[in-house]
């Protein structure tokens, strides 16, 4: 039971790591700002923010550089 414990605070303690540097990349503007393909829908008294442009570029990347890492770690 002493790992167990171990792990779930080891886990918790990953995921509020992972918050606050989620909450710190928030207010980091992006470079690019809003790529071709990035829906926006303004309503009165909401917005929807659809990037599948930003996800479709992100996507890419992270492939790429997956791969290649796969790739330099093989040999």
């Amino acid at each position: 039971m002493t790992a167990f414990g171990r792990a779930l605070a080891a886990l918790g303690l990953g995921l509020l790591i992972l918050g606050g540097v989620l909450l710190l990349l928030a207010r980091v503007p992006l470079p690019w700002g809003r790529l071709p393909g990035d829906v926006v829908v303004h309503r009165r008294g909401w917005t929807l923010f659809a990037p599948f442009g930003t996800m479709l570029l992100v996507s890419v990347l992270l492939t790429l550089g997956v791969n290649l890492l796969a790739r330099l770690f093989r040999r």
